[in-house]
């Protein structure tokens, strides 16, 4: 086995440093943006697919079938080259790796919204039809504030993973932390010293947001999420309405009655 001698040298990265923070700005804000669109059609798409109309959850779940099971790569790829040629209009780079990146995690909080709600013990359901509440009202009233709790840490755990995806926008020449990685290379011929520098950098701002991501865990471990049934209305507001404080009353004066 032969011996590799290479003498490293960082120093000369020094010198391209604003291109560096241009570059993990743009990372930063495909992050921040797309996670913020994400989480729109996550919740809507989420929501949507609980309903009975199968008219509206098979395009829905084909929607979040597709994007799930198929390489983001490839996705952005596709629709860079393809899908301008299927509609007829030119996309820029930036447009199609923002839209792939928010459809793609869209479709993971999506299942993360249903997941959430799904989790709801049916007595919830029941005791809030009980007070009268319709279903928009019951969602985000009773429904919607426990299951928020839950969906906490996946969507924590999706949004780090997010950070991690915006890396392969600049297969399409987006200017992202590792395109220009790809630039500095090209100029200096010391691949080594810069994917060690893009390395770093990720790992910088990936591992504060892992660690908080697990203290939101311990802490939410630590408290009651699934409410405990001193009541059957114990779960809903004080405020909701005044016919809920009329059924606790008929309630207690119909369990003391002989």
């Amino acid at each position: 086995m032969n011996h590799v001698a290479y003498s490293w040298d960082f120093a000369f990265l020094w010198h391209y440093r604003s291109l560096v923070v241009w570059g993990l700005g743009v990372t930063v804000a495909y992050t921040i943006v797309t996670i913020i669109v994400g989480m729109v059609i996550g919740l809507a798409v989420g929501l949507l697919r609980l309903s009975a109309n199968r008219l509206i959850t098979l395009p829905l779940t084909a929607y979040v079938e597709i994007f799930r099971c198929t390489p983001l790569l490839v996705q952005i790829i596709w629709f860079y080259y393809a899908f301008p040629v299927v509609i007829g209009i030119d996309i820029p780079g930036v447009i199609a790796a923002g839209l792939v990146l928010s459809l793609y995690t869209g479709a993971f909080y999506a299942e993360i919204v249903r997941g959430g709600v799904n989790s709801i013990e049916r007595g919830q359901w029941d005791a809030a039809r009980a007070l009268g509440l319709r279903y928009v009202p019951m969602l985000r009233l009773v429904v919607l504030p426990q299951a928020f709790r839950r969906m906490i840490p996946p969507f924590m755990n999706q949004s780090i993973i997010q950070l991690k995806n915006t890396s392969l926008v600049s297969t399409i020449a987006v200017a992202d932390l590792l395109y220009q990685g790809q630039m500095i290379t090209a100029a200096t011929y010391r691949p080594l010293e810069v994917y060690t520098m893009v390395a770093v950098l990720y790992f910088a701002v990936l591992f504060p947001l892992t660690l908080a991501a697990q203290e939101v865990e311990r802490r939410l471990a630590r408290k009651d999420v699934t409410p405990v049934a001193r009541s059957r209305y114990r779960f809903i507001p004080g405020w909701l309405s005044p016919r809920g404080a009329t059924v606790r009353a008929a309630s207690g004066s119909g369990s003391g009655s002989p």
